[in-house]
C-alpha cells in the first residue's frame, strides 16, 4: 500500500507547474557540442517536486544527471534517476527546453571513466526512493523548515542501495572511483613547531545520502563549462538589433 501510494505521489510530483515558461540560456546544439562523458549537467526542472528541492537546497538547481554519450547505447544519452520510472537512460534532448549547467570532473583517466561508467550501468532499471518522495511532502503542505534541516530532509529516505535520488545516485558513482564532491576536509596540524603554515589535509567522504544537486556546482572539484565561451567567444562579433 505504501508503494503503490508513492507510486502515484511519484506521478502527482513529476508533472510540469502550470505557468512555467522560459527560453533556456544554452541551445541544444551548443550544449551537444561541448559535452564530453562523465560530465554532471545539473537541470532547472519545472515539476513540483523540482520546485520542493529547490526551496529545500536553497538553490536553482532540482536535478543532476551523468553525460555518457554513446557509452551506454544510443547517442547523447545521460543516466538518471527519475521519481517515476527509476534509474534510466534518457536523450540529452529531453531537456532541450530547460536552463542547465555542465560540471567536468577533472583529471579521469579512461580507467576510471569506465569505472565511473560501469557502476552506473549496473544500475540501470533500479527503483527511485519513494521514502524520499513522502518527506518532500512536508513542504509541499507548508510545514515550515528549520534551516539546519533542509538537506537532511533529502537524505531521509530508506538507505536502501538499490534505490537513489539524482544527487545520491551521481555521489556513489563519483564515490566508487573516490572522486571528491564535498569531502569534509580534516586538517593536520605539522608535527614540527617551526613549519606553522605546512598542514596537511584528509578528505574524508560525506555520506552519500546527504549530497544535493547543487553540491557539484559549488565543489572546487568540478570545472564549470559554459558552451558559448569554450567556442572562441568574442562579445564583438555580436549583432545587436537597434
Amino acid at each position: 500500500m505504501r508503494h503503490r501510494l508513492g507510486t502515484l505521489l511519484a506521478r502527482y510530483l513529476a508533472r510540469p507547474r502550470a505557468g512555467h515558461s522560459s527560453l533556456p540560456a544554452t541551445t541544444p546544439e551548443d550544449l551537444g557540442a561541448v559535452l564530453q562523458a562523465g560530465d554532471v549537467l545539473r537541470v532547472e526542472g519545472t515539476s513540483r517536486l523540482s520546485t520542493a528541492i529547490k526551496y529545500l537546497t536553497q538553490s536553482t538547481w532540482s536535478h543532476a544527471a551523468l553525460y555518457a554519450g554513446d557509452r551506454l547505447g544510443g547517442t547523447a544519452m545521460l543516466v538518471e534517476a527519475d521519481v517515476v520510472e527509476g534509474v534510466r537512460l534518457v536523450p540529452l534532448s529531453l531537456y532541450s527546453d530547460m536552463h542547465t549547467r555542465i560540471c567536468r570532473p577533472v583529471g579521469l583517466g579512461p580507467a576510471e571513466l569506465d569505472a565511473l561508467l560501469g557502476f552506473l550501468r549496473a544500475r540501470l532499471g533500479n527503483g527511485y526512493d519513494l521514502r524520499n518522495v513522502f518527506d518532500l511532502l512536508r513542504y509541499l503542505v507548508r510545514v515550515p523548515v528549520p534551516e539546519p534541516m533542509k538537506r537532511r530532509m533529502l537524505a531521509l529516505g530508506s538507505g536502501d542501495p538499490t534505490r537513489a535520488i539524482c544527487s545520491t545516485l551521481l555521489a556513489q558513482a563519483f564515490e566508487s572511483i573516490r572522486y571528491p564532491i564535498l569531502p569534509l576536509v580534516e586538517s593536520i596540524p605539522p608535527e614540527h613547531p617551526g613549519a606553522a603554515r605546512a598542514r596537511r589535509e584528509i578528505l574524508h567522504i560525506r555520506d552519500w545520502s546527504l549530497f544535493v544537486p547543487r553540491d557539484f556546482d559549488v565543489s572546487p572539484y568540478f570545472r564549470i563549462v559554459k558552451p558559448r565561451l569554450d567556442d572562441g567567444f568574442d562579445y564583438r562579433t555580436l549583432r545587436w538589433g537597434d
